[in-house]
Order: structure tokens, then sequence, then C-alpha cells
């Protein structure tokens, strides 16, 4: 990933919330069919490893996973935010009107070697863990036990686990830092008044890193 210095955050601890923060993560390898992506939901485990470990699963069908027999590398990249950035909010428009488009955005990239698995007990264990993730907070959450049993072992035997353990991770913060002050405030004002909810999700993200 290409990382001017403005926009670089080696910071581990906030890498690792990005990653949490994310929803959907694609999972790109090149292997013997050539390059393949997978759009996962990824389970980081933090204490797994020097930089941590993500746990993941795809179906049995998908011939992604073939390509992982021989411990391929594979990247994952994590997206939490991002938007479009007009001209028009740059006060610079004004004065001379040398400004063009860009796009600000927040993304994470991880890249290891994928250890898979497929043992019962293993792959309900992170299918469990993965569900109470994202059924937190619901009045009523659902649970991998509220299935019946034999249901479940079938479903298990339609997929395929792994492991990512975390050689390398890197994070982009492009949220304008390379901009004066006043055109940064134009950027986040704009956002902030967009209809759009993505904007205004970028635009809570600006303070806390400008």
């Amino acid at each position: 990933m290409y990382l001017p210095s403005a926009f670089r955050q080696d910071d581990i601890g906030v890498l690792h919330d990005e990653i949490d923060k994310a929803r959907l993560a694609t999972v790109v390898s090149n292997g013997a069919s050539g390059l393949q992506a997978s759009h996962l939901p990824l389970l980081l485990v933090r204490e797994d490893g020097q930089y941590g470990t993500l746990y993941g699963h795809l179906a049995r069908a998908n011939p992604h996973w073939r390509d992982w027999q021989d411990d391929n590398q594979a990247l994952a990249m994590f997206n939490t935010a991002d938007a479009y950035i007009s001209p028009a909010w740059y006060p610079a428009k004004a004065e001379h009107g040398k400004v063009v488009p860009t796009w600000n955005y927040i993304s994470v990239h991880v890249r290891g070697s994928i250890e898979l698995f497929d043992e019962p007990q293993r792959l309900l264990q992170l299918v469990s863990r993965l569900s109470d993730k994202h059924e937190a907070g619901r009045p009523q959450p659902w649970a991998v036990a509220d299935a019946p049993a034999d249901y479940i072992d079938k479903m298990l035997f339609a997929i395929v686990g792994f492991a990512l353990p975390i050689e390398h991770l890197e994070g982009k913060y492009k949220l304008g830092q390379n901009r004066n002050t006043a055109d940064q405030q134009g950027v986040h004002a704009g956002l902030q008044s967009s209809t759009d909810l993505r904007d205004q999700l970028l635009a809570g993200r600006m303070p806390q890193t400008n």
C-alpha cells in the first residue's frame, strides 16, 4: 500500500481497533489458480502472535482455499470509512482555483501465511465467536446453540476454517493531513453537511487524526 508519511499509522492498538470496526474484509491471494479474492467477516485475536491472528472460514465449495494448502501468503484488507472530497470545500478554490477532487479513507492491510483447519470443534468455536461478535447489542441476540445440533454439524461440514497469523500490519489514514488547517476545516464541514451517512462517518473520524 502506498503510504506517504502524513497518512501512515503504525500504532498496533489503533490498527487492531480498525480491524474490529470493519464488518467485512477482502482476502486476496495468488496461487496455482491465479489471483483470487473472497469477501469474509474475520475475527481478530489480538493476543495470538506478535501482531495478532485473524480467523475466518469460507465455503468448502469455494476453490479459493485450495490455493492455501501450500502455506500460501494472503492479503486481508479492511476499509472502515471513505468519502469523495469535493474541491468546492477548499477555501483555496476561491483564492486561486488550483484544487482537484480526491478520495479520503481509512484502510488497514494485513499479510501472512494461511493455516487451514476443518476440525468440527474448532470450527464450532470460530463460528460461535463470530456470531456472538456481530449479534452483540441486539435485543435478542441469536447464538449458534439456538439451532439444532445436527443442522449445525451439517453446516460445519460445508466450511473450511483458516488462521492468518499477522506477519505484516500497516494502516493508512488519508484524512487531509497534508492540507492546511482552513482546507481541513472546509472538508470537515462539507462532509458533516452531507446527507450521506458514510460522509458523516468520515467527518467524525477526522478530528481524532488531525
